[in-house]
């Protein structure tokens, strides 16, 4: 994968951009569109790509739902975190990392 820094490279960029939005399908607000080539081959993102978004969404629900619940129990008194099992998985998470 190669990276430019397109605000460097002057008026022939945009030239290039009108080019590289038709070969990968983008149009000029970014959004993804079926791009179709002679020989028949074709490519979509967009359904997968709102499923994906959707998914994401429902997690940050849940994980808020999920830590909203926790708060509560801490201020009320009744949750009592596991110093043992938290600090196995803070090695474990440290052991992966690295490997």
């Amino acid at each position: 994968m190669r990276i430019q820094d397109r605000s460097s490279l002057g008026p022939a960029a945009e030239t290039n951009r009108s080019t590289e939005n038709q070969k990968t399908g983008r149009d000029q607000s970014g959004q993804s569109r079926s791009v179709s080539s002679a020989d028949g081959d074709r490519v979509e993102l967009s359904s997968t790509l709102g499923q994906l978004a959707q998914a994401i969404a429902a997690h940050h629900t849940e994980r808020s739902n999920r830590v909203q619940a926790l708060a509560g129990d801490y201020q009320s008194g009744r949750y009592h975190a596991d110093a043992h099992a938290t600090s196995q998985a803070m090695v474990a998470d440290a052991l992966t990392a690295e490997g």
